[in-house]
């Protein structure tokens, strides 16, 4: 068994594995990766700074494996990536009732350097068309879980409509789109906190293995096209590739494609 076969079946091709490909490595080159990623001049991802996953699983010794590198970060659970100021604050503006409960996960998050202030590199990674998803978010079946279904929907309603102030053309919804939404969402919470964003919609190009799934992307037009046309009405055209001031503060969202073939 290889590395990548130690993952869950239903994890082994696609986007996943090759987030994970992709973040392997010693830290200077998954670093210098990051950072040739974003592909901007006042940005820089360092060995210092911390991020996740980490790579494919790695094995034990005992025949076992260690899947602890290939976990997803989620922002309002995880240290090292915000204060735990901004952790507390973040938690409570998303979730009524925390315990138990879940905020979202990402693909890839790091710290990095913005102007020369410390700011978050989130990625939203996919490998063919059917991986953006035009769902709501699920209905829930507890109390408590519609407790937070409501804050959710308050949260994306709020940071739409702030966007909309700085850019008209926003539409964010807990109701439709759900993913895009709450990633922009929490985009826009981090920068009012005070911390630079730079948030990546990363296309794997030539996933050909997905084809019983959807369209790979065969080159960086392609998937510029299909995230535009998944995101028209919600987020304005304008928005991509593009830099909004947010309270002050840089948030940048960016359209980038690579190719990582599985091996």
């Amino acid at each position: 068994m290889n590395r990548r076969e130690a993952l869950p079946k239903n994890r082994r091709r696609g986007s996943h594995p090759r987030c994970l490909m992709f973040m392997e490595g010693d830290r200077q080159d998954v670093a210098g990766r990051l950072t040739a990623l974003v592909g901007l001049a006042n940005v820089e991802v360092d060995e210092d700074d911390s991020w996740m996953p980490r790579g494919l699983p790695k094995p034990t010794g005992d025949g076992g494996w260690d899947r602890e590198p290939t976990r997803e970060a989620t922002l309002g659970e995880d240290e090292g990536f915000l204060s735990p100021e901004h952790l507390e604050s973040v938690t409570h503006w998303w979730l009524e009732v925390a315990p138990r409960a879940n905020t979202p996960n990402w693909d890839i998050a790091s710290t990095c350097q913005i102007n020369g202030k410390r700011g978050m590199l989130l990625v939203e990674a996919k490998a063919h068309d059917r991986e953006l998803s035009s769902s709501s978010k699920p209905e829930p079946t507890t109390p408590n879980g519609m407790k937070n279904h409501e804050k959710i929907g308050a949260a994306i309603k709020q940071a739409s409509a702030d966007l909309n102030r700085i850019e008209p053309g926003w539409a964010l919804s807990r109701d439709s789109h759900y993913q895009l939404s709450n990633r922009f969402a929490w985009s826009w919470k981090l920068t009012q906190l005070g911390v630079p964003v730079i948030l990546v919609y990363l296309g794997f190009l030539h996933a050909g293995e997905m084809a019983d799934q959807g369209e790979s992307f065969a080159n960086h037009e392609a998937w510029v096209r299909t995230v535009k046309a998944y995101a028209r009405g919600l987020v304005p055209g304008s928005a991509w590739d593009n830099c909004l001031l947010v309270n002050d503060t840089l948030m940048w969202t960016l359209i980038r494609s690579v190719e990582v073939k599985l091996n």
